[in-house]
């Protein structure tokens, strides 16, 4: 199977499984921390696929180029300062992409509260009765062997 096949074949799998196909998209870019909300149609044009670890095949990862971020800008909007979030990430226990579930769910005037729920059960934050992945740059979706065993148990 050719990358840019096995590419849109893990996009697939993962849609396949996932309960939601919307998603808030995060990424810095000019010294500010963006949100962009969209839904699965636009994973090819902003994920990657990726060598995994651990022997795990390939993965599919949203870690935007200056290009797949322009794609995502023209529905963006300002979440904070790099600089704010920088200073969050040191301050806090949490991963990057837990500060910025954070503030998405602060954005929307929700608590957030860390969980483990997995993203083929819910979202990561439901706005107005639509579920949401969330998803930071660097984060990976899937890989080619978590995709093959949930598939073995659905």
């Amino acid at each position: 199977m050719t990358n840019i096949a096995l590419f849109q074949n893990l996009i697939n799998r993962y849609n396949a499984v996932a309960f939601t196909h919307n998603y808030i998209w995060g990424f810095s870019f000019k010294g500010n921390i963006y949100m962009a909300i969209t839904t699965s149609e636009v994973m090819p044009f902003v994920c990657k696929l990726d060598k995994a670890s651990r022997g795990a095949g390939m993965a599919l990862r949203f870690c935007p180029d200056t290009a797949q971020k322009m794609v995502l800008m023209a529905g963006a909007q300002v979440l904070c300062s790099e600089m704010y979030f920088n200073q969050l990430c040191e301050s806090e226990k949490y991963n990057k992409g837990e500060i910025f579930e954070k503030l998405v769910a602060e954005h929307f005037g929700q608590v957030w509260e860390k969980d483990n729920v997995p993203f083929t059960e819910d979202g990561d934050i439901t706005v107005k009765g639509i579920a949401y992945q969330i998803k930071y740059q660097k984060a990976t979706f899937c890989n080619e062997k978590s995709i093959a065993n949930l598939e073995k148990k659905s």
